[in-house]
Formats: C-alpha cells, sequence, structure tokens
C-alpha cells in the first residue's frame, strides 16, 4: 500500500486560494501562511498532515498527493471541505 507524507492548506474560497498561492510562489513560508490562514485542524502544526495511506483521505486530495510531482503546491483542489493548497513532501 502506497504511503506519502504532506501538507495543506484548506481555505474556503477559491480566491483565497489563490491568493495565498500567488504568495507562496512569491517565496512566502508555506508553514507561517498555513497556521494564519488554514481552516483545518492540520493548521496549528503549520498544515502537516503526517504520513497517510492512500484511500485515506478524499479522492480529490489522493489524486494530487499519489499522483502529481513532489515539493511543489497544488491547487487550489476543491474537496466537500473547501479549497486545498496541497505539498507532498514524499511518497513511499
Amino acid at each position: 500500500m502506497a504511503h506519502a507524507c504532506a501538507r495543506h492548506i484548506l481555505l474556503k474560497t477559491k480566491d483565497e486560494a489563490l491568493r495565498i498561492k500567488e504568495q507562496l510562489e512569491k517565496g512566502a513560508d508555506f508553514s507561517s501562511l498555513a497556521k494564519k490562514h488554514s481552516k483545518c485542524p492540520s493548521a496549528k502544526k503549520g498544515g502537516d498532515l503526517g504520513e497517510f495511506k492512500a484511500g485515506v483521505m478524499v479522492k480529490a486530495f489522493d489524486q494530487v498527493v499519489f499522483k502529481k510531482a513532489l515539493l511543489t503546491v497544488h491547487g487550489p483542489v476543491k474537496t466537500k471541505f473547501g479549497y486545498h493548497l496541497i505539498e507532498t513532501i514524499y511518497r513511499s
């Protein structure tokens, strides 16, 4: 079973997610932005979700974590929770 470690920033709107992504692209610190803006309890840990198995997260989230490039911020990815900016740290 595949495993991955990822972090994310969960936002209410697509516009908000795009604004935060722009800040990240300009070199802003992911962890600081997650702590300040993320609506997920993981915000306390800078958006760190730790290691998890494929199939644990909602499908749209899993698609990014297990298929897209590592160490790149992807999104906004829409789920029932809101809009995510997702960075996969590693996969095994």
